[in-house]
């Protein structure tokens, strides 16, 4: 997963082993009938998963129920999740001259594996298309680009990724790019360059959504500037409760409101919990000896090195502490005491992130984010706005019908 490939980006400090915020435990939450309808009658739109990444690497089917990853069809069914963005994440190692190619890679073996399960889910390119996939019984999946630098500099290839269905691109990975400065990564251009706005610009014309998950604040003060439409954060969290770089103010919050914007809540526990990588480095030291040794066997960086890190990784996680789901509770709560209750949604990151918290740990899990919001007093109408209707009204608003 994706999040493992980034670990270097994180400066962690401390360790712990026990379950953050732990006011209700996940084995306490009971769904109720009210809470089971509720789910039921929303649409349920996550709006970041990087499941595409494993169906190309690893051969992942959607198809069927998988002990790995965080989602396929059997399980998306089961937690009553309507509307994915599968997001072609495309990692810097492939800039500057295959960025395009390996997000095409992702988007054509994503796109094949959906077209084997047509009576069960199908590419939305309007929010019309998704609320009339919903409609007959199927899942609606979206694209979006995750990492500017898969345009390759180039305003053409961008035209050709929303002709494919891409409906939003995030402006950056963790690496600033050539128009863009990253959160994760030193600044060159003071937010948005000259090319940069044009990307924007060029966005809004299309009626493709600018994502400004990952970006540095002056990419995201420039954005705020420069674009004439709603833009999204599709996987951030508050930074007000998690002093992560990867997380909006509340400044930010208020702009993205005003904007008319929408900021999906990350399920990984680093971005909810600012304990949590603290914790995760002190662990991790132990391990250092064998990732240094893999980092020799295999400097490319190849597929194998991945999947041998994973394996690394995996001795470990036992180790770590737990972030509660009650955490993303908060993060939801937050989020919309400072934007307002038309502006927040969900974002989980899942199949990119290597913890999510406990109690949500797949799609399985999402009815007890709605009873979980019942319990705090949102209203029905407020909860179906955070589980999808935020999102829909964005995308028929930038898009179009």
């Amino acid at each position: 997963m994706k999040k493992n490939r980034v670990f270097h980006f994180f400066a962690f400090l401390s360790t712990a082993t026990f379950l953050f915020s732990t006011s209700v435990l996940p084995q306490q939450i009971k769904i109720s009938a009210h809470a089971k309808r509720l789910h039921q009658q929303a649409i349920v739109f996550d709006t970041h998963s990087d499941t595409p990444g494993n169906i190309l690497d690893e051969n992942f089917d959607i198809g069927i129920r998988n002990k790995t990853g965080h989602m396929d069809i059997p399980r998306m069914i089961e937690g009553g999740l309507d509307v994915q963005v599968f997001a072609l994440w495309v990692a810097p190692k492939y800039i500057p001259d295959n960025a395009a190619k390996r997000a095409l890679d992702m988007w054509d073996a994503a796109f094949q594996n959906i077209q084997k399960y047509p009576d069960k889910i199908a590419v939305a390119y309007t929010a019309a298309d998704a609320e009339k996939i919903v409609g007959s019984g199927k899942i609606a999946i979206f694209f979006g680009v995750e990492g500017g630098h898969a345009i390759q500099n180039d305003l053409g290839l961008l035209r050709v990724f929303y002709q494919l269905g891409v409906r939003y691109m995030t402006l950056t990975w963790m690496n600033t790019n050539d128009w863009a400065d990253a959160s994760g990564d030193t600044a060159r251009w003071g937010g948005l360059n000259e090319f940069g706005e044009k990307v924007v610009r060029e966005m809004n014309r299309l009626g493709m959504i600018v994502d400004i998950s990952h970006v540095s604040d002056d990419t995201f003060w420039d954005v705020m500037r420069v674009s004439k439409k709603p833009v999204i954060a599709s996987h951030s969290c508050c930074r007000a409760l998690a002093n992560h770089f990867r997380n909006m103010s509340d400044d930010m919050l208020r702009a993205l409101a005003k904007n008319g914007g929408v900021i999906g809540i990350n399920y990984y526990a680093g971005y909810l919990d600012d304990k949590y990588e603290p914790a995760v480095d002190k662990i991790m030291k132990s391990a250092q000896p064998e990732l240094d040794a893999l980092e020799a066997k295999y400097p490319d960086h190849n597929a194998q090195y991945d999947r041998e890190k994973e394996k690394i990784y995996d001795k470990y996680r036992s180790k770590y502490p737990k972030v509660s789901i009650n955490r993303l509770i908060e993060h939801i709560d937050h989020a919309v005491k400072v934007a307002g209750i038309d502006h927040v949604g969900l974002g989980s990151d899942f199949d990119g992130i290597s913890a999510p918290p406990a109690g949500l740990e797949d799609v399985t899990k999402l009815p007890r984010i709605t009873q979980m919001l019942l319990d705090r007093g949102y209203t029905d109408e407020q909860i179906k706005k955070i589980l999808g209707g935020n999102f829909l009204r964005v995308y028929r608003e930038v898009i179009g019908e």
